[in-house]
């Protein structure tokens, strides 16, 4: 599809990055990196707990049960292990360090840093519990050396520890330095007796030391010593998965040598490199998860294009009766969409294309087209919407342009009558409605077909892949149209949406305003008023949305009632609505019937207005709380003013909360207003995870692989993987087996939903 040029990155011939020159093995981020950015990469290492990569074998050596491997274990750990899924052991070899110290030279205790990460060696002088914060007991012993002393601090700590501490005894610390009013101390440090430090060949000294995610520092000894072990024994048995020109091509080291660097790096290894998790063994590990993610999607795209679809007429005649339905000329960019669609459509097999627009750049126009193209071959077309409000404003906009035209719109709703929801399902059925609206509803199961042929879904990702799936079994194999106002980051739609072809509108249509955004605190509210006061004399309408929290669901919903109240108080002369969540259907339609009527002049709601609703005379968007929000949500509302002829204004009110990721957020919101820009802000300050809300169904997690900094190998990896599918659609040659055997492993059976998008 002409979509893929968005994801086609040019693939070096040399082994190098394409973007930065150097070969992709080589290099390790600059020197001196600021310290903010080591305690992020810290930080999100310690939030991601125990990640296992994905690929650990189901066969061979490495599949047996790590029981087996005799009584050193110790019942403690194999405990541990099996809480974690730790189960085989191939597993060990897949958990991969959080961070690592650097043990190649132990430090005196003079030479200890506060505010870094120390290893320190010494002996017990003095240990007890002593009174602490609160009436609380703590641990506190004092271990000393020639160069000085260190406090080793312990809360909520057990009886135990003396017995780790009895005086006199040599113990190495480590942990994070810090200045107390009584000296250097390390609070909960990780304790290691002294007696193996003049072993040259130990695994906890001389080296750098792998520090694993989610075990106790007690149980680090144990496990690095097992990993160890099992690195040392049983790595080589894993069979290497890439074909060995895409390693050459790439200098990328082999599986089984990764794996030894990453667990027990060499000595002259990159510290910050292992640190960020940058280290050429890192890279090749996240290269291989992204690799096999987007060799999954292209086996699903293949298996979307091997099926058979409908062919529709897209002679200029009927393009043109299509187009000619809309009131208005389409956009270059628009055009340009609508020609993506219609050749897609003209194949025999299914459209599966996702439109991304920024708000108000008209995808609705552009979805119009497309259903006019099937209607006006016989077929019906299903548009699928995240909210009823939202569902209601479609079928509004349908009904007005189509009708006219002879095609039926009806809108399947979880609202209104049993007798009146039952009429609308069976004329659907029957193929008396043409088009058919509605939410979740229309993949209940009494919803059926005459003859689907076109299925619209808007706002992709408030839909799961399964959801897709089961709207799109209910035609022969219709086409299918996504689209999304939330402009996905290109490396993020790489992922989700490999398996579709991507096409962009990225102008506005003529007549929208630019919308000028300021950020306010709470002592400056009096401004906002002021301005919105303004705007409501000019004879526009305003929007006020409150946060919606889940925890705090009945303390937000008072905000927004106890809100509308008081901008009541504030303006007396206007009239103000409410709407939120927890209304029913036939309230909801009311408020926003006379918000559109201009019977309201100021909306207070909740975020059930982010998507899609449009009142071109509101000029205002007020969000309370903006701290609150994620940026693309943000970016949603605003996109609710600026529709019609007069300047907008969004005013974003931050509490007192405001952390300095949220002051970074709101200053993007200020700057800008191109939602690619602001999308590419928000995945990086917040990461993929959170950035969708919701894990997304069916993709295989990422464990090494970071989308916002990993995006050059990403691309690469796309390359690759459509090189290989485009070489081999069935993936038979000899050295594909490898490829076959990863996939099933890595996407255990989610492959069986080859024709999702």
């Amino acid at each position: 599809g002409s979509g893929n040029a968005v994801a086609r990155a040019p693939v070096a011939k040399t082994g190098t990055d394409p973007r930065k020159g150097a070969p992709l093995a080589e290099r390790a981020p600059a020197e001196k990196t600021r310290k903010k950015k080591a305690k992020a990469v810290g930080a999100e290492a310690s939030r991601s707990e125990a990640k296992l990569l994905s690929i650990a074998p189901r066969t061979g050596p490495l599949s047996a049960p790590l029981k087996t491997l005799g009584k050193r274990l110790g019942p403690r750990l194999v405990a541990v292990l099996d809480k974690k899924g730790l189960r085989r052991t191939g597993d060990i070899l897949f958990l991969l360090p959080r961070c690592y110290e650097d043990r190649r030279r132990l430090r005196t205790i003079a030479e200890l840093i506060p505010g870094e990460r120390g290893v320190t060696v010494g002996t017990v002088k003095t240990a007890d519990f002593v009174p602490g914060r609160g009436g609380k007991r703590m641990f506190r012993a004092v271990v000393g050396d020639r160069s000085g002393s260190i406090a080793a601090t312990y809360f909520n700590a057990g009886p135990w520890l003396k017995s780790r501490f009895s005086v006199g005894k040599q113990l190495v610390l480590s942990g994070e330095v810090r200045a107390s009013m009584n000296g250097r101390e390390m609070a909960h440090p990780e304790l290691e007796p002294a007696e193996d430090l003049e072993n040259t060949t130990s695994v906890h000294f001389h080296r750098i030391v792998p520090v694993y995610p989610g075990f106790e520092r007690g149980e680090q000894r144990s496990f690095r010593e097992l990993t160890s072990r099992i690195s040392e024994q049983h790595a080589h048995h894993l069979e290497e998965p890439l074909p060995a020109d895409l390693r050459r091509r790439y200098h990328l080291m082999g599986l089984p040598d990764a794996l030894r660097f990453i667990h027990f790096p060499p000595d002259d290894a990159d510290l910050e490199a292992l640190d960020a998790h940058q280290s050429p063994a890192h890279r090749r590990l996240a290269f291989d998860e992204l690799f096999f993610l987007q060799l999954g999607m292209a086996l699903k795209r293949q298996g979307i294009k091997a099926e058979e679809g409908i062919s529709f007429d897209v002679t200029p005649e009927r393009l043109e009766k299509a187009r000619a339905a809309l009131p208005f000329q389409l956009t270059g960019a628009q055009a340009r969409v609508v020609g993506d669609l219609a050749r897609d459509m003209a194949r025999p097999e299914p459209m599966n294309r996702l439109v991304q627009g920024d708000v108000g750049s008209g995808k609705t126009a552009v979805a119009l087209v497309a259903g006019m193209v099937a209607l006006q071959d016989g077929y019906q077309v299903a548009v699928m919407a995240p909210t009823e409000i939202l569902a209601e404003q479609h079928e509004r906009t349908f009904r007005r342009i189509l009708e006219p035209l002879g095609f039926r719109v009806g809108l399947i709703s979880a609202a209104g009558t049993a007798k009146h929801k039952r009429e609308v399902r069976e004329a659907v059925a029957k193929g008396d409605i043409h088009l058919a609206v509605g939410t979740h509803a229309l993949l209940e199961g009494g919803v059926s077909f005459q003859k689907l042929g076109l299925v619209v879904i808007d706002e992709q990702h408030r839909f799961g892949v399964l959801q897709r799936h089961t709207l799109m079994s209910k035609g022969l194999t219709p086409d299918v149209l996504v689209m999304t106002a939330t402009p996905i980051p290109r490396t993020l739609a790489m992922t989700l949406y490999g398996d579709l072809d991507v096409s962009i509108i990225d102008q506005l249509p003529p007549g929208r305003t630019p919308i000028t955004t300021r950020v306010f605190n709470n002592e400056q509210r009096a401004r906002v008023y002021e301005a919105v006061g303004a705007e409501l004399a000019k004879g526009h309408q305003a929007y006020v949305v409150y946060p919606l929290v889940e925890e705090s669901e009945k303390l937000d919903l008072e905000d927004a009632t106890q809100g509308a109240a008081k901008l009541q108080v504030v303006f007396p002369d206007a009239s103000v609505g409410l709407l939120h969540g927890r209304m029913k259907p036939e309230e909801k339609d009311a408020v926003m019937e006379a918000f559109r009527d201009k019977r309201i002049q100021l909306l207070v709601c909740t975020t059930v207005v982010e998507v899609g609703v449009d009142v071109p005379n509101a000029s205002v968007m007020v969000v309370e709380a903006a701290e609150r929000f994620g940026l693309s949500q943000l970016h949603q509302l605003r996109g609710r003013v600026g529709r019609g002829a007069a300047a907008s204004y969004c005013f974003l009110v931050a509490g007192a909360a405001r952390s300095w990721e949220s002051t970074e957020r709101l200053g993007v919101m200020e700057r800008s207003s191109d939602g690619f820009v602001i999308a590419e802000k928000d995945l990086e300050i917040r990461g993929p995870g959170e950035f969708l809300g919701t894990r997304q169904s069916g993709l295989p997690e990422l464990a090494v692989a970071n989308l916002v900094r990993d995006g050059d190998l990403l691309s690469l990896a796309q390359a690759e993987a459509r090189r290989i599918m485009d070489a081999d659609p069935k993936l038979q040659a000899p050295d594909h087996q490898g490829l076959v055997k990863a996939l099933e492993e890595r996407w255990e059976g989610r492959l069986a939903l080859a024709r999702v998008g």
